[in-house]
This record gives structure tokens, C-alpha cells and sequence, in this order.
């Protein structure tokens, strides 16, 4: 089975990390909800910045200064274009999702009054949770959670009780880390606008499988993070409505977010400039900026209906291994499954896949209330990208199958 919609060598081809051999084994992947592995692309052009021209951005007048802040706001446009984002100004650059939803909650958070609720789901990942949890001790807030199914989705019969006037945001992943499972972000967010609810979306794990479109969801503030998205480390975006944006309190303060400095006070510079505080990872989003224009070039369509296939095809066959148990099962999803083994331990599990060359997560996956719910101490979880292919599914159904033989 192919269902190739691309020449799968050549799609390989272009990230170099995919070429090792671990434990005398090709390198099977799985873990790309984790990390991605990174365009040759982004590398490439995060090497030329240090290589040719390392130079600070906004501060300099020379050539290399210029040509640095060219290629960094260059991202920002790509940035644009994958979100389809109606202003550039509203692209935020961080160090990832969870500096974005620290910044939100910091800064956001302290126009919130004593006695405000937010609105958490039980699938979100701790960085949509803990920041929230330091807020509402700061702010005498309230923190209201809504719960899933059995199957891995939200429970939207309990949306309408739990959507009470002392509600003031709504804070949701678009793509669960654990179980795949994608939510109903426009239905959500149509929702909670209705009742004048701010929404934050965490979208880390849906921008590598997903087109996303922020004027079709229609959301107040969305981020995700790089190096999911086949970018460098220490590389993100907030994206955020800019009514709200020009209302927020700066997060940081430092250079570049300033207009006017006085020991008597100061004014801040415009959008985004205003919360981006200091010298940023330059060479990073330099990078993000071309692993971007890469997956455009791909084609976002095309990337979704591969991965959906490939899901499908994963999923049919890990549900023929004796005692493994898949956590989640949503009808619509990406290709990210968690799962246990009867009489294994996931870290067993993942340690012996990897004397085969395949590389899985184990552990709770920063989803500890989740974990909790479904009733596990932790699980391991294979999650595939478009760079994947059915052999290697293949590989790793026959190293679960050895593993089981071997522990049980």
C-alpha cells in the first residue's frame, strides 16, 4: 500500500535526520509529536545567518544588519501566509507555545479581575494548564474544566453548564498531544464568541498536520511552536487579534519594545515590536521561516490527505497486537497514537524499540490530569509525520509483536 500523493524518497530526502542508523538499524522516526525532525531548508538557512551574516536585527544600518532583519521579518510574512493572518503585525515571535501562553496569561491575564473563571479542557497539555493555575492564584481566579469521552473527544454535552458569565476565557488545544484527536476549534470558538468569551487556542500539534486558517476559525489567539513544525528549537508565534494585542500590558521589557525611555516612565513601541523584548533567536526564526515555505511548497493539502492515510493504515494495524490498548479513538484525528501494552511498562517498551532503530515517546507526555483520567500512570505514544511510511508502521508493529513475546 502506497497512496504516495509525492515521491516519498525525495520527500525523505529532505530531512537529513532521517538518514541515520540507530543500534545498526535504519532509523524509524515515531516521534515527531515530540519533535520533528528539521528541514534540510531551515538548517541550511539558520547556518547561513551565523555563517554569513551574524548580525543583530532593527539596531544596525549596516548591510548585514539590514540583510539579517530582512530574512527575520521574511518569516513573519511566511508566518502570515500559513495562518492567513489579516495583519503581519499580529505575529508574535517566541521561544514556543509555552512561552506564548505564559505571555497570555501574564499579560492578558492581568486585565482579569478576583472572581473571573477560565475554561480549561481535561486534554490539554500543562503548558495550557499550569500557566492558567499561576494566574488564578495570583488573581483570586477560577479554573473550570470540561471533560471527554471515553473515546478521546470532548464532551460538548457539557459545554453550555460550564460556559458561565464569570467565564472570561476559553483556553483549548486544537490537536490532542495524547489521542491525535482534533476539536471542532470553529465550532468552539463560535460558541464562546457568542457569549463575548476570549478564546486561546494551543495549536502545536495541529500546525504540522493541519491548514489552518485564522480568519476561517475565528479564533482570538492562537500559537504553536517550531520545532514541531519542522523548524528549529527555541522558535514559536503567538498570533493574536490585534484589538487585543494593543490593549495587553508588555510581557518582557528591554530593548526593542520601547518607543520613548526615561527614568520618569516609558512608552512602548507598536505591534509586534512590543512584545518582542531583546535580541531574539534570530538564526531560529530564520529558520521556521524557510521550513515554512517548504511545507507550502509540498502543499498543506496534500501533506493532510497523505498523513490521513497513513494514519488509517497505522491504525487498522495496531489494533491487530495482542494486548495493546489504544487510548482515544475520535473519528477525526491526526496521526498520533498513545497506547499500553498489556504486561509491559512504556518505557520497556520504547527502550526495546529502539534496539531496533525506532524511535517512540514514553512516559505521561506532559498530559498528567489526562494520564489521570484514562486511568494510567503513563503510556507510550508513535506519532508519524507525512515523511513516514508504511514500512515503517510495519517495523514497528513487528517490534511490538517481539516485545510482547519477550516481557509477557
Amino acid at each position: 500500500m502506497s497512496g504516495l500523493l509525492f515521491d516519498i524518497s525525495a520527500v525523505r530526502a529532505l530531512f537529513p535526520g532521517l538518514q541515520r542508523e540507530i543500534n545498526g538499524k535504519p532509523l524509524v522516526y515515531l516521534d515527531s509529536a515530540n519533535t520533528a525532525q528539521k528541514f534540510a531548508s531551515a538548517i541550511a538557512a539558520s547556518n547561513h545567518y551565523y555563517q554569513a551574516g551574524s548580525a543583530n536585527v532593527f539596531r544596525a544600518v549596516h548591510t548585514l544588519g539590514e540583510e539579517a532583519t530582512a530574512n527575520f521579518e521574511a518569516a513573519r510574512d511566511q508566518v502570515k501566509l500559513l495562518l492567513n493572518a489579516p495583519d503581519r503585525a499580529e505575529i508574535i515571535f517566541t521561544r514556543g507555545t509555552t512561552e506564548a501562553l505564559n505571555l497570555l496569561a501574564y499579560s492578558y491575564g492581568s486585565m482579569l479581575k478576583s472572581g473571573d473563571a477560565i475554561l480549561l479542557t481535561e486534554m490539554e497539555h500543562h503548558a495550557n494548564i499550569v500557566p492558567w493555575q499561576l494566574l488564578a492564584k495570583r488573581s483570586n481566579l477560577t479554573i473550570k474544566v470540561l471533560p471527554i469521552t471515553d473515546a478521546g473527544e470532548l464532551d460538548l454535552s457539557q459545554l453550555d453548564a460550564l460556559l458561565t458569565h464569570e467565564v472570561k476565557l476559553f483556553c483549548f488545544t486544537h490537536v490532542s498531544n495524547v489521542f491525535g484527536t482534533i476539536n471542532p476549534v470553529q465550532q468552539l470558538c463560535q460558541i464562546a464568541k457568542s457569549r463575548g468569551i476570549v478564546t486561546v487556542i494551543d495549536g502545536s500539534q495541529a500546525a504540522p498536520h493541519l491548514a489552518i486558517d485564522m480568519q476561517a476559525i475565528g479564533c482570538d489567539f492562537y500559537s504553536f511552536t517550531g520545532h514541531k513544525l519542522y523548524a528549529p528549537t527555541g522558535t514559536g508565534v503567538l498570533w493574536g487579534k490585534r484589538e487585543h494585542l494593543d490593549r495587553m500590558p508588555p510581557f518582557l521589557g528591554g530593548g526593542d519594545m520601547i518607543e520613548q525611555v526615561s527614568f520618569s516612565g516609558s512608552t512602548f513601541a507598536d505591534l509586534p515590536n512590543k512584545f518582542e523584548a531583546g535580541t531574539p533567536n534570530i538564526a531560529g526564526v530564520i529558520g521556521l521561516g524557510a521550513a515554512i515555505t517548504s511545507l507550502r511548497a509540498l502543499g498543506l493539502e496534500a501533506i493532510s490527505t497523505r498523513e490521513n492515510q497513513l494514519g488509517n493504515y497505522a491504525q487498522q494495524a495496531l489494533a491487530g497486537v495482542d494486548g495493546l490498548r489504544l487510548m482515544g479513538n475520535a473519528e477525526n484525528r491526526a496521526p498520533v497514537f498513545s497506547f499500553t501494552l498489556a504486561g509491559t511498562h512504556p518505557h520497556d517498551v520504547a527502550t526495546l524499540l529502539d534496539q531496533r532503530g525506532i524511535a517512540i515517546r514514553s512516559g505521561q507526555h506532559c498530559a498528567h490530569p489526562l494520564m489521570a483520567r484514562m486511568g494510567v500512570s503513563a503510556s507510550a505514544r508513535a506519532s508519524l509525520a507525512f515523511y513516514n511510511t508504511e514500512s515503517e508502521v510495519d517495523a514497528l508493529i513487528e517490534g511490538l509483536h517481539a516485545v510482547r513475546k519477550l516481557l509477557t
